[in-house]
């Protein structure tokens, strides 16, 4: 028998669960949002016209409404749109097996949908500060690629994109951290995770204070990692680059 004021391990088991599907959440928005924001950079560093008016209508689009409102968009607007065969095969259930072991499970639509809005919105925060990377390296730095017979796409990739992230790297951090918060609005649209949980244990425990002390816990945990792994890369680049 717990003491009242502890969490039964079925409720704690439900809010490790949710932690678990806020790292896999982060981690997926951080690597597709990173991904995503080098190329946003680039077109907006772009000398087409196109590609830099299409980069800065979508930076207006998606820094300029919330991203709750982008989440719910995304979960009720977009299947409105699509043909009800589709909409059922996306809520369906899917998997992969082999011999009887599930090696591959699809997402629910709700993953899905928390996944893309976080993602879009993400990429225009990522990409303006790996764009801000960008324009801090020389141009000297290019210009010597270019002399050395490397193409722009090559002197981009190989010499001016790393320095440009290693720039970048103290608000990049920032970003990764808000993109673990921002998760918590997933509940809107049903994601599993922390938050999510925590609300359902709160709900059938009524131990208020104890649900929401254990999920701040679980939050600040990881973002006590996201921290420590960006100072320990920060050493690592001053390491690197004594003069900086």
């Amino acid at each position: 028998m717990l003491p009242d004021g502890f969490l039964a391990p079925k409720y704690l088991g439900w809010m490790l669960q949710g932690w678990g599907m806020t790292l896999w959440a982060t981690l997926l928005v951080v690597a597709a949002s990173t991904l995503l924001g080098i190329a946003f950079a680039a077109a907006r560093e772009s000398a087409r016209p196109a590609l830099v008016r299409a980069s800065g209508v979508y930076l207006s689009v998606f820094r300029n409404t919330p991203l709750l409102v982008q989440l719910l968009f995304w979960y009720f607007g977009i299947p409105a749109l699509l043909p009800e065969a589709w909409v059922q095969w996306l809520n369906g259930v899917h998997a992969l097996a082999l011999g009887g072991v599930v090696l591959v499970r699809w997402p629910s639509f709700e993953f899905l949908a928390a996944l893309v809005g976080l993602v879009a919105y993400s990429t225009a925060y990522v990409g303006e500060d790996i764009r801000s990377g960008l324009r801090g390296v020389p141009a000297s730095q290019r210009t010597a690629a270019l002399a050395l017979g490397l193409t722009p796409t090559q002197a981009l990739r190989h010499v001016v994109l790393p320095q440009a992230l290693r720039i970048a790297l103290p608000p990049l951090f920032g970003q990764y951290m808000n993109i673990l918060k921002n998760t918590s609005l997933g509940m809107a649209v049903g994601l599993l995770e922390l938050s999510y949980r925590a609300r359902q244990a709160e709900a059938e425990t009524w131990k208020t204070f104890q649900v929401y002390a254990v999920a701040t816990l679980l939050y600040i945990a990881a973002i006590a990692v996201l921290e420590l792994l960006a100072q320990r890369l920060q050493r690592r680049r001053a390491y690197m680059l004594p003069g900086a």
